[in-house]
């Protein structure tokens, strides 16, 4: 016999289905919407719901976007000929408040991790390829985490993906702690690695 009525029981389960989010994190969380007020409740549904109605992703670099096209791709003072790589649009926000890049994105939608069973064709690199035909791009940063799954993944797109096209690749600077995430890195130290990008071989 459950502990906890059936829709206490679903929310649970339901929760912890998000990363980060243990066994335990979820029964906080349920026995906290529980106690709150019906419209705080309400509230975290609606946008929840409006969310999922509203927001997709880019049709070009697969940022998140309110329409066919994000903000970022619309905008035509960005440099055009300039592709910055990242795993996720988490990192796009943390490259913008630095204020040191003012070209476009390319968002992966992950990285190449062949334990979880997560690989090249799983993201969003065939899609960079086509867009590297298509469009005037004279560079291309590498702009993965400095961990074995973004180094794995930079090296991939250079070696694999990049090679065929006239494009200068680079890679973040020295700076960022490997093994750490972008989102994590402070505004000075991010903008310090891609001011002092490299090329790759």
């Amino acid at each position: 016999m459950s502990a906890y009525a059936k829709p206490v029981e679903i929310l649970i389960d339901e929760l912890g289905r998000l990363p980060g989010i243990g066994p335990k994190s979820a029964q906080r969380i349920a026995f906290h919407l529980l106690k709150a007020e019906t419209i705080d409740a309400q509230r975290l549904a609606d946008a929840i719901v409006d969310m999922k109605s509203s927001v997709s992703f880019c049709d070009r670099c697969f940022n998140i976007s309110e329409g066919s096209e994000c903000e970022i791709c619309g905008d035509p003072k960005r440099d055009q000929h300039v592709i910055c790589v990242v795993e996720e649009p988490k990192d796009i926000a943390a490259i913008e408040k630095t204020g040191a890049f003012r070209g476009r994105y390319h968002v992966l939608q992950g990285s190449i991790n062949m334990l979880e069973g997560v690989g090249p064709e799983q993201l969003k690199i065939k899609e960079l390829a086509h867009r590297l035909a298509a469009e005037d791009i004279t560079e291309v940063i590498l702009c993965t985490n400095p961990n074995i799954e973004g180094e794995t993944t930079a090296s991939f797109i250079a070696s694999k993906v990049l090679q065929p096209f006239d494009v200068k690749v680079t890679r973040l600077a020295s700076g960022l702690p490997v093994g750490g995430d972008l989102e994590y890195a402070d505004e000075l130290t991010l903008g310090r690695a891609l001011e002092g990008r490299q090329a790759l071989a």
